[in-house]
């Protein structure tokens, strides 16, 4: 039994030394032919390199003309780019760095900014897009690569790598992502370029402070700049990094032959290039953002009015309007929160089962026409030879909207979506209503008889009657209300976010002061930005008939989304091969690691080779994990809209860790079989995986470059093969 045991270890390590790539396992070679075999390792993961490079451009940029219609979100970031271009001011949701960039790779590949990327199928025609296009296929061709590196600075396994870039590079998915003028390839890019910058400077542990020390360093903080600079995603990669960085300053601690000072010194090094730089830089981009998104755009209404004060094209840029209100003025208010909107109304009535059917009410986003009221006295019409009135706290008025010239009013009907508040609605005719038309006007924190200040008065309308407060909040209403913001009257007088403003104000008969007054300065600007793009992000509901997903259905492929429509269908989809067999292996990892840790626990002996294997393989496969895990599960708790595309940062990772798990596979089952079949069983397993990747990326490429002819729910489809779930909408 101990002969046989002996030849069992020997064969082990025989079998590790064959298939390991790292030069430090081969302990049994000569010095000259372990150099040998590093010189023969490093050609071979050059050549690699390039290869899977190589094919990552062709797959990305192969018919990348086509569709020649706008597809999918391209509607969105198109047009974000258009505006940067023409330098319009707009809303969203997201930092602001990757639709800069659109807009730049615009401006180089010759797009004027003209076209208005309206809805999905538009026809871009002459419109010069492909290069668009293609710099954002460019950065997608990067995952490819940077993954193969990436896993090589955690295993120096080549056949790691080599699964875990091909598994990036054979996603159908991923490719379709990479293919369009998108964010999710440049967040993706700026990800992965973090993720790599932090384990190359990492392995530059033993050569602390040199300058390639500081480069690495350097431009991870960079990138994980970039990385939040695109999307808020950015922040699960940035916390990854500061895990790594946490768990590297920990080990250094624990470092005997560094002194306290050095420490300190590696502290501050991490400090000044994970926090401080990264901070600067996101500011800078903020800074450049205000700067070139200088002119009013169809965005300004999300903003403060101080803050639209400073875009050329505005009606509050550079303008002088009365500073004071006066009866018979006309005004438009606006809540003070931050993302607040218009008190807006419309011809359209509330529909029957919201009685009584009077005219709508809401908030609305945007500048309108439909925004503008006139604030007149409770009691009577004015008449023309009245004296200048003007309004101060504590005044009671009429609401009376100019468009359809009904009365602001409320009533002890229940709101349409908050059941606990009060309907609010236009009523009357040609300004006459009822006594439910009289508001209480109130300057927050002022005694009665203050004036009321344009822009600068905090302002609340108590109705007289209900007792309630003019209030709104983020609830959309359904189509019948345009999706705009339900408007209540709420019977909690301490709301503290009913709060309103006059922002414009037109009144021949008053002077008029400059606005300047209410101009804001840079870093005033800089956080209410982010203020409403927080509460933009937090309000994304899904609208009615919108495919979305739950995170539950992601790493299953349970269904994806339609990219495009028309005789040319494009359809975004995990591999399903890659994905399922993603799930698999993280499954078989686990397994793997409790089953060496049991036999850790069992005291059971190893060859050194293997062993050091295995601890490598773990740990890279931990790491990674982590990486999945923080770009995942942090989906589940939320509440906004989310789709399939979400996901595939947290793909990404689940890549790289089934290649490190495929490789470990492999090596395992070769020490199983007897030497004189190990090649055999390498090369059959090897290639057959390879094989098989190959094959499903043929199979499931049209999901990619494009399907026609019938749905595959015909038997005469071209992919009636392949709806391997009902859930597919191919």
């Amino acid at each position: 039994m101990a002969t046989q045991r002996k030849l069992h270890e020997k064969k082990e390590e025989d079998d590790d030394l064959k298939f390991s790539n790292s030069p430090k396992n081969r302990e049994n070679v000569g010095e000259s032919e372990v150099d040998q075999t590093a010189k023969d390792d490093s050609r071979t993961y050059y050549s690699m390199l390039i290869s899977l490079s190589l094919l990552s451009l062709i797959s990305r940029l192969y018919n990348i003309d086509k569709p020649a219609h706008v597809c999918w979100d391209e509607t969105h970031f198109g047009k974000m780019g258009s505006w940067y271009i023409k330098r319009e001011f707009f809303f969203d949701v997201h930092p602001p760095l990757g639709k800069m960039l659109i807009g730049l790779f615009g401006i180089l590949t010759g797009y004027d900014g003209e076209f208005p990327f309206g809805k999905p199928g538009d026809e871009y025609g002459e419109t010069r897009y492909v290069g668009m296009r293609v710099c954002c296929a460019l950065m997608g061709a990067a995952l490819v690569p940077l993954g193969y590196m990436s896993v090589w600075l955690l295993t120096k396994s080549l056949m790691s790598s080599l699964f875990g870039a091909l598994l990036i590079l054979l996603d159908v998915g991923t490719l379709t992502l990479s293919r369009h003028i998108l964010l999710d390839p440049i967040m993706m890019f700026f990800i992965m370029m973090s993720t790599y910058c932090q384990l190359k400077f990492l392995s530059f542990h033993k050569r602390p402070f040199s300058s390639q020390w500081w480069i690495w360093l350097s431009l991870t903080g960079v990138f994980l700049s970039a990385s939040i600079g695109v999307k808020f995603v950015g922040l699960f990669v940035i916390l990854y990094v500061g895990i790594f960085t946490v768990y590297d300053l920990w080990r250094i601690l624990g470092n005997k032959s560094i002194t306290m000072m050095g420490v300190v010194q590696h502290f501050v090094a991490r400090a000044l290039c994970l926090i401080i730089l990264p901070t600067l830089m996101y500011i800078a981009v903020f800074a450049v953002h205000l700067k070139i998104l200088n002119h009013s755009g169809n965005g300004d209404g999300f903003y403060s009015s101080a803050f639209q004060s400073q875009l050329i094209g505005n009606r509050l840029y550079n303008v002088s309007m009365p500073e004071n209100v006066a009866f018979g003025s006309m005004i438009t208010l606006k809540q003070r929160r931050t993302g607040g909107g218009y008190l807006h109304s419309h011809w359209h009535l509330y529909p029957e089962e919201h009685p009584p059917r009077q005219q709508q009410i809401t908030t609305y986003g945007h500048k309108d026409f439909n925004n503008e009221w006139i604030i007149k006295l409770a009691d009577r019409e004015p008449k023309p030879d009245d004296p200048v009135q003007l309004v101060v706290s504590g005044d009671l008025v009429r609401l009376e909207h100019k468009e359809t010239r009904r009365n602001l009013h409320s009533h002890q009907e229940p709101a349409p979506l908050s059941k606990r508040q009060f309907q609010v609605s236009g009523y009357g005719v040609n300004g006459s209503g009822d006594a439910n038309d009289v508001w209480m006007v109130e300057v927050v924190g002022s005694p009665p008889g203050t004036l009321i200040q344009t822009a600068k008065s905090r302002l609340r309308f108590i109705h007289y009657h209900v007792r309630c407060l003019l209030h709104s909040h983020d609830k959309k209403l359904p189509k019948w209300g345009w999706e705009q913001l339900e408007a209540t009257c709420n019977p909690n007088l301490r709301e503290p976010k009913a709060v309103w403003s006059v922002e414009e104000i037109t009144d021949n008969r008053l002077p008029n002061a400059s606005f300047e007054i209410y101009s804001p300065s840079f870093m005033e600007r800089f956080i209410e930005s982010h203020a409403v793009m927080t509460q933009g992000n937090s309000g994304l509901k899904p609208r009615e008939g919108e495919i979305t997903s739950r995170p539950w259905q992601w790493p299953i492929d349970f269904r994806g989304q339609i990219f495009s429509g028309n005789d040319h269908r494009i359809y975004l989809l995990g591999n399903p091969v890659i994905f399922w067999g993603c799930l698999v292996t993280h499954v078989l990892f686990v397994v793997y690691y409790l089953a060496h840790s049991i036999k850790v626990k069992r005291g059971l002996q190893e060859n050194k080779a293997w062993t050091k294997h295995k601890e490598t393989t773990f740990s890279a496969g931990w790491w990674l994990m982590l990486g999945w895990a923080l770009h995942y599960l942090p989906f589940w708790p939320m509440t906004r809209v989310l789709y399939f595309h979400h996901y595939f940062p947290a793909f990404l990772f689940s890549a790289m860790l089934t290649g490190v798990t495929l490789d470990h596979t492999v090596i395992l089952l070769i020490t199983l079989v007897p030497d004189s079949w190990g090649s055999m069983v390498f090369h059959t397993v090897v290639g057959s995986l390879v094989s098989g990747l190959i094959l499903s990326f043929y199979w499931f490429s049209p999901l990619t470059y494009g399907m026609d002819g019938p749905l595959a729910l015909e038997e005469d489809s071209k992919m009636a093969g392949l709806k391997w779930l009902r859930s597919w909408d191919i």
